[in-house]
């Protein structure tokens, strides 16, 4: 089933979970870019893990190694990739942040509509997404079906959009694998954006640094609001 349906008005709706690479291209000019170097305040944050945070993600690997790459999706999100996003706590009463799980958000053009249900944010809200800062999206095993570059993506220009930003983080996971993204927005539907190095989640070493790298965008986000 393609990503493409009609509604009112003719207008194209494209959903995130469907959506494909090229239709994406279609709608918007987006052109990836290479550079490791646009990460280095993100990854090479000042950032000090607490003991008590290592030794939680130390018992949670040797717990789950053997079936991170195993797990089906909602196996994957509830027994392993939960734990660690309720671990870092990203709500925050007084400034009325918190995250978010299967959240709708929509935006809209004359010519388009990006939709769906976004695996995970974090937004301004506490009732519902007002705002949406930084997004998740977790995919099954392999690729065969799934689009997670287009897919997520499509969020963070959704997220670009509706908030009024020129950029916007990310990251989506597959298997064990981490990738970290960065949106940014150049002109008027255009767009370029970069994909971190591989992060694999069943080593304690890149775990840490996944972690780390949630907590930047966990103080980043804070300072904003």
């Amino acid at each position: 089933m393609r990503g493409l349906a009609m509604i009112k008005e003719d207008i194209p709706v494209y959903y995130f979970s469907k959506i494909k690479d090229y239709e994406l291209r279609k709608l918007v000019n987006i052109k990836q870019q290479f550079s490791n170097n646009i990460f280095d305040n993100w990854f090479n944050n000042p950032i000090i893990i607490k003991d008590s945070e290592i030794k939680f993600l130390t018992e949670l690997l040797n717990k789950e190694f053997h079936f991170i790459r195993i797990y089906k999706e909602e196996d994957l999100k509830v027994k392993f990739i939960a734990p660690i996003l309720n671990k870092i706590d990203f709500r925050n009463i007084n400034k009325e942040i918190r995250d978010f799980y299967e959240e709708k958000i929509t935006y809209q053009t004359d010519k388009f509509i990006l939709t769906g249900t976004t695996d995970f944010l974090i937004s301004k809200g506490l009732e519902y997404s007002e705002k949406p800062y930084f997004f998740i999206q977790e995919f099954k095993k392999g690729k065969e079906s799934s689009y997670p570059e287009s897919q997520l993506l499509a969020e963070l220009i959704a997220g670009v959009e509706l908030n009024n930003f020129n950029t916007m983080k990310g990251a989506y996971i597959v298997g064990a694998i981490w990738n970290f993204v960065r949106l940014e927005k150049l002109s008027e539907d255009k767009y370029q954006f970069f994909i971190s190095i591989n992060f694999d989640s069943t080593k304690i070493e890149e775990l840490k640094g996944i972690y780390k790298n949630l907590l930047f965008i966990k103080d980043e986000i804070f300072k904003m609001s």
